[in-house]
């Protein structure tokens, strides 16, 4: 028995030799060291942020096990790439494992040459998002606005990047102090002198109802503005921190969906600004307009009743339906302006034809539509009305003129 415990003794004695002896692997932890040299955070996909991290490694002579580990760091360990930045085939990747219960990979670089080597590694990471706001400036004339873009970069990821390059898709490239549970905010664009039109909507669906007045709704104001490049504007330079790849312009990317606060100037010197409200910004594309909510027309008045309703049956159970619907409109304002009408002909059809449809409605405008050049087609479905409606009078003992349009529509083939 003694000479059995002698012998374990010497065996185990004969292994910590070997391992003493044995030659050591060039060992790398890219968790702590070496330092990040260069990082950028791709945010153009809302779903998905990519993280590019470039470093310097000392590799020896043929095989060199690094180490990569993201401990309480929000990383999609299967996406994780590794690229040596070398000219020719001297430095391999020949394997890739993921050490069992870890956050943690381990690669099998293979090097030609001993020396220091570029490496790049990429991975998807979570928690580490951006978001869009607006801050929008009329003039006094409401003629004109400037447009603030902003982007919002929230790290909660778990994992401090320190100086970071940030790419949203557009604009350039900014270079911010990304923290560990930060968030930073940069001013993406300016864009001055942006044409803006005053629009004023009436919906009989989507409006505020008037108290004690069944046929009507309230009139909503918009500014609109239109995502192209303002005739005659130049280019002007990126915002402060960004690395413009291209002239920041607006009409050069879409405008993404983001929180709109909204200012007027008045006409003091300097002017000072008042607060309207905030609007959500919907994703708009190139040649396209954003509509900014600005509050209720109290002072153009709309009167929506229906003259018209008639059934007319063509066989079994198939029928056409006319309708005559007219608006009565006052405007009270001090100046002229363009009302605009939304109807949406499915929504019109059901109204008057019975039910829900699930089929899109066949109809046409017939004679005694009171201008069908008013009328445009925004879809196959949707039209508005714009009605150019007089000044109100100058006397307060004076009623505006009463404005009428007749929409006259043959709905066809019902059942």
């Amino acid at each position: 028995m003694h000479g059995s415990k002698r012998f374990l003794v010497a065996m185990l004695a004969a292994a910590l030799l070997a391992a003493m002896v044995q030659p050591a692997s060039a060992r790398i932890k890219l968790a702590t060291l070496p330092a990040r040299e260069r990082v950028e955070i791709q945010l153009e996909n809302e779903n998905a942020t990519l993280v590019e991290e470039e470093r310097i490694v000392t590799l020896l002579k043929g095989t060199n096990h690094i180490d990569f580990s993201w401990t309480n760091t929000q990383i999609d360990k299967w996406t994780i790439l590794f690229r040596p930045l070398v000219a020719g085939d001297t430095v391999r990747v020949i394997n890739q494992s993921y050490p069992p219960g870890e956050n943690a990979l381990v690669w099998e670089v293979f090097a030609d040459n001993a020396g220091p080597v570029r490496v790049r590694i990429s991975y998807i990471v979570g928690n580490l998002r951006r978001n869009f706001s607006y801050r929008a400036t009329a003039e006094a004339d409401e003629s004109a606005l400037t447009l603030r873009h902003y982007m919002r970069v929230n790290n909660f990821s778990g994992e401090e990047f320190g100086m970071a390059g940030v790419y949203a898709g557009f604009a350039g490239v900014f270079q911010k102090e990304m923290g560990l549970a930060e968030a930073k905010e940069v001013l993406v664009a300016k864009f001055d002198k942006v044409p803006i039109r005053k629009k004023f909507v009436f919906n009989w669906r989507t409006g505020q109802p008037v108290p004690d007045e069944p046929n009507q709704r309230y009139v909503t104001m918009h500014y609109v503005l239109k995502n192209v490049k303002p005739p005659g504007a130049a280019a002007p330079a990126a915002a402060a921190g960004a690395r413009a790849e291209a002239p920041v312009v607006l009409g050069t990317y879409p405008l993404p969906f983001g929180k709109v606060r909204i200012f007027l100037k008045d006409k003091a010197v300097p002017p000072n600004e008042a607060f309207l409200g905030e609007d959500w910004g919907q994703f708009t594309p190139i040649d396209d307009e954003m509509k900014l909510f600005l509050g209720l027309a109290r002072d153009v008045k709309i009167e929506r009743t229906v003259k018209k309703n008639e059934r007319q049956p063509i066989h079994g159970n198939l029928f056409n339906q006319e309708v005559i619907v007219q608006y009565k409109m006052q405007n009270f304002k001090k100046e002229a302006c363009t009302l605009d009408i939304e109807e949406d002909m499915n929504e019109l059809r059901n109204e008057f034809c019975g039910g829900q449809k699930d089929r899109e409605a066949s109809w046409e405008l017939l004679g005694q539509t009171t201008d069908k050049t008013k009328v445009e087609r925004k879809s196959a479905q949707k039209v508005e009305i714009h009605i150019a409606l007089p000044a109100g009078p100058k006397e307060a003992d004076k009623k505006p003129d009463e404005v009428i349009f007749l929409l006259h529509v043959l709905f066809k083939n019902e059942w």
